[in-house]
């Protein structure tokens, strides 16, 4: 097998969705763009060129200001060039998700330890938008049924890669889960599912106990390894 880098790499650059999409919608495929992929691939060349098979969390799909513009998930300008080292010229903000995950891949002992043992994807592993902002694939009932094809061929090819199938962890208590749920009682992808709350739901609603969530993402990851 090839080193997971390298099969990571060319999934990114070959996603694309052959249905037709409700017209009021668009697609947000950061990997058309030639300085996400070289942001993105770089990123993966250096955490994930190995054979060691991963856990993956599953996001809901990318939005506009984290791995939309960056090509890594979970992972906003400020994060790719403070935690993992790679300098880049986007423009430097925050998103939400992005400072809470990085926080807990700090707590869990640093990117080398924590990428050695997970693997970020998103149901959806391109993201859309609806009147110029981020609409998740669950929002509209038309484009998830739609999406229920491709997002089943995404989970295949990456479970070729010898990842974990024992258990996976979904970002997301409510609708996320839900559909990921029904789609693993039809599929089987993995033998067990672990909802946790939202990066941004964390970050947005529950900010004053941040410190007690990433105690409860480290007992959750930390019973996997």
């Amino acid at each position: 097998m090839e080193n997971l880098s390298s099969l990571i790499n060319k999934f990114n650059q070959d996603l694309t969705i052959e249905r037709v999409l409700p017209k009021d919608i668009t697609i947000l495929n950061p990997f058309k763009i030639a300085a996400t992929v070289h942001l993105s691939q770089s990123f993966y060349n250096k955490y994930y060129s190995d054979k060691k098979s991963r856990t993956i969390i599953i996001g809901i799909n990318p939005g506009r200001f984290g791995s939309g513009i960056t090509g890594v998930p979970f992972t906003d300008p400020i994060n790719l060039e403070k935690y993992c080292g790679i300098k880049n010229n986007l423009p430097k903000k925050h998103e939400l998700s992005s400072e809470f995950v990085y926080r807990v891949i700090e707590a869990y002992g640093g990117l080398q330890n924590f990428y050695g043992d997970f693997y970020f994807t998103s149901v959806s592993p391109l993201g859309f938008t609806k009147d110029g902002k981020n609409i998740n694939y669950y929002d509209d009932k038309v484009l998830q049924t739609k999406l229920e094809d491709f997002i089943c061929e995404s989970f295949t090819t990456q479970l070729s890669w010898g990842i974990n199938r024992e258990v996976a962890f979904v970002f997301g208590e409510g609708k996320n889960y839900d559909f990921l749920e029904k789609l693993n009682q039809q599929y089987r992808f993995f033998k067990l599912l672990i909802p946790l709350p939202h990066p941004r739901f964390i970050m947005q609603y529950k900010r004053k106990k941040v410190d007690e969530y990433i105690a409860l993402y480290l007992r959750a990851l930390q019973g996997t390894t």
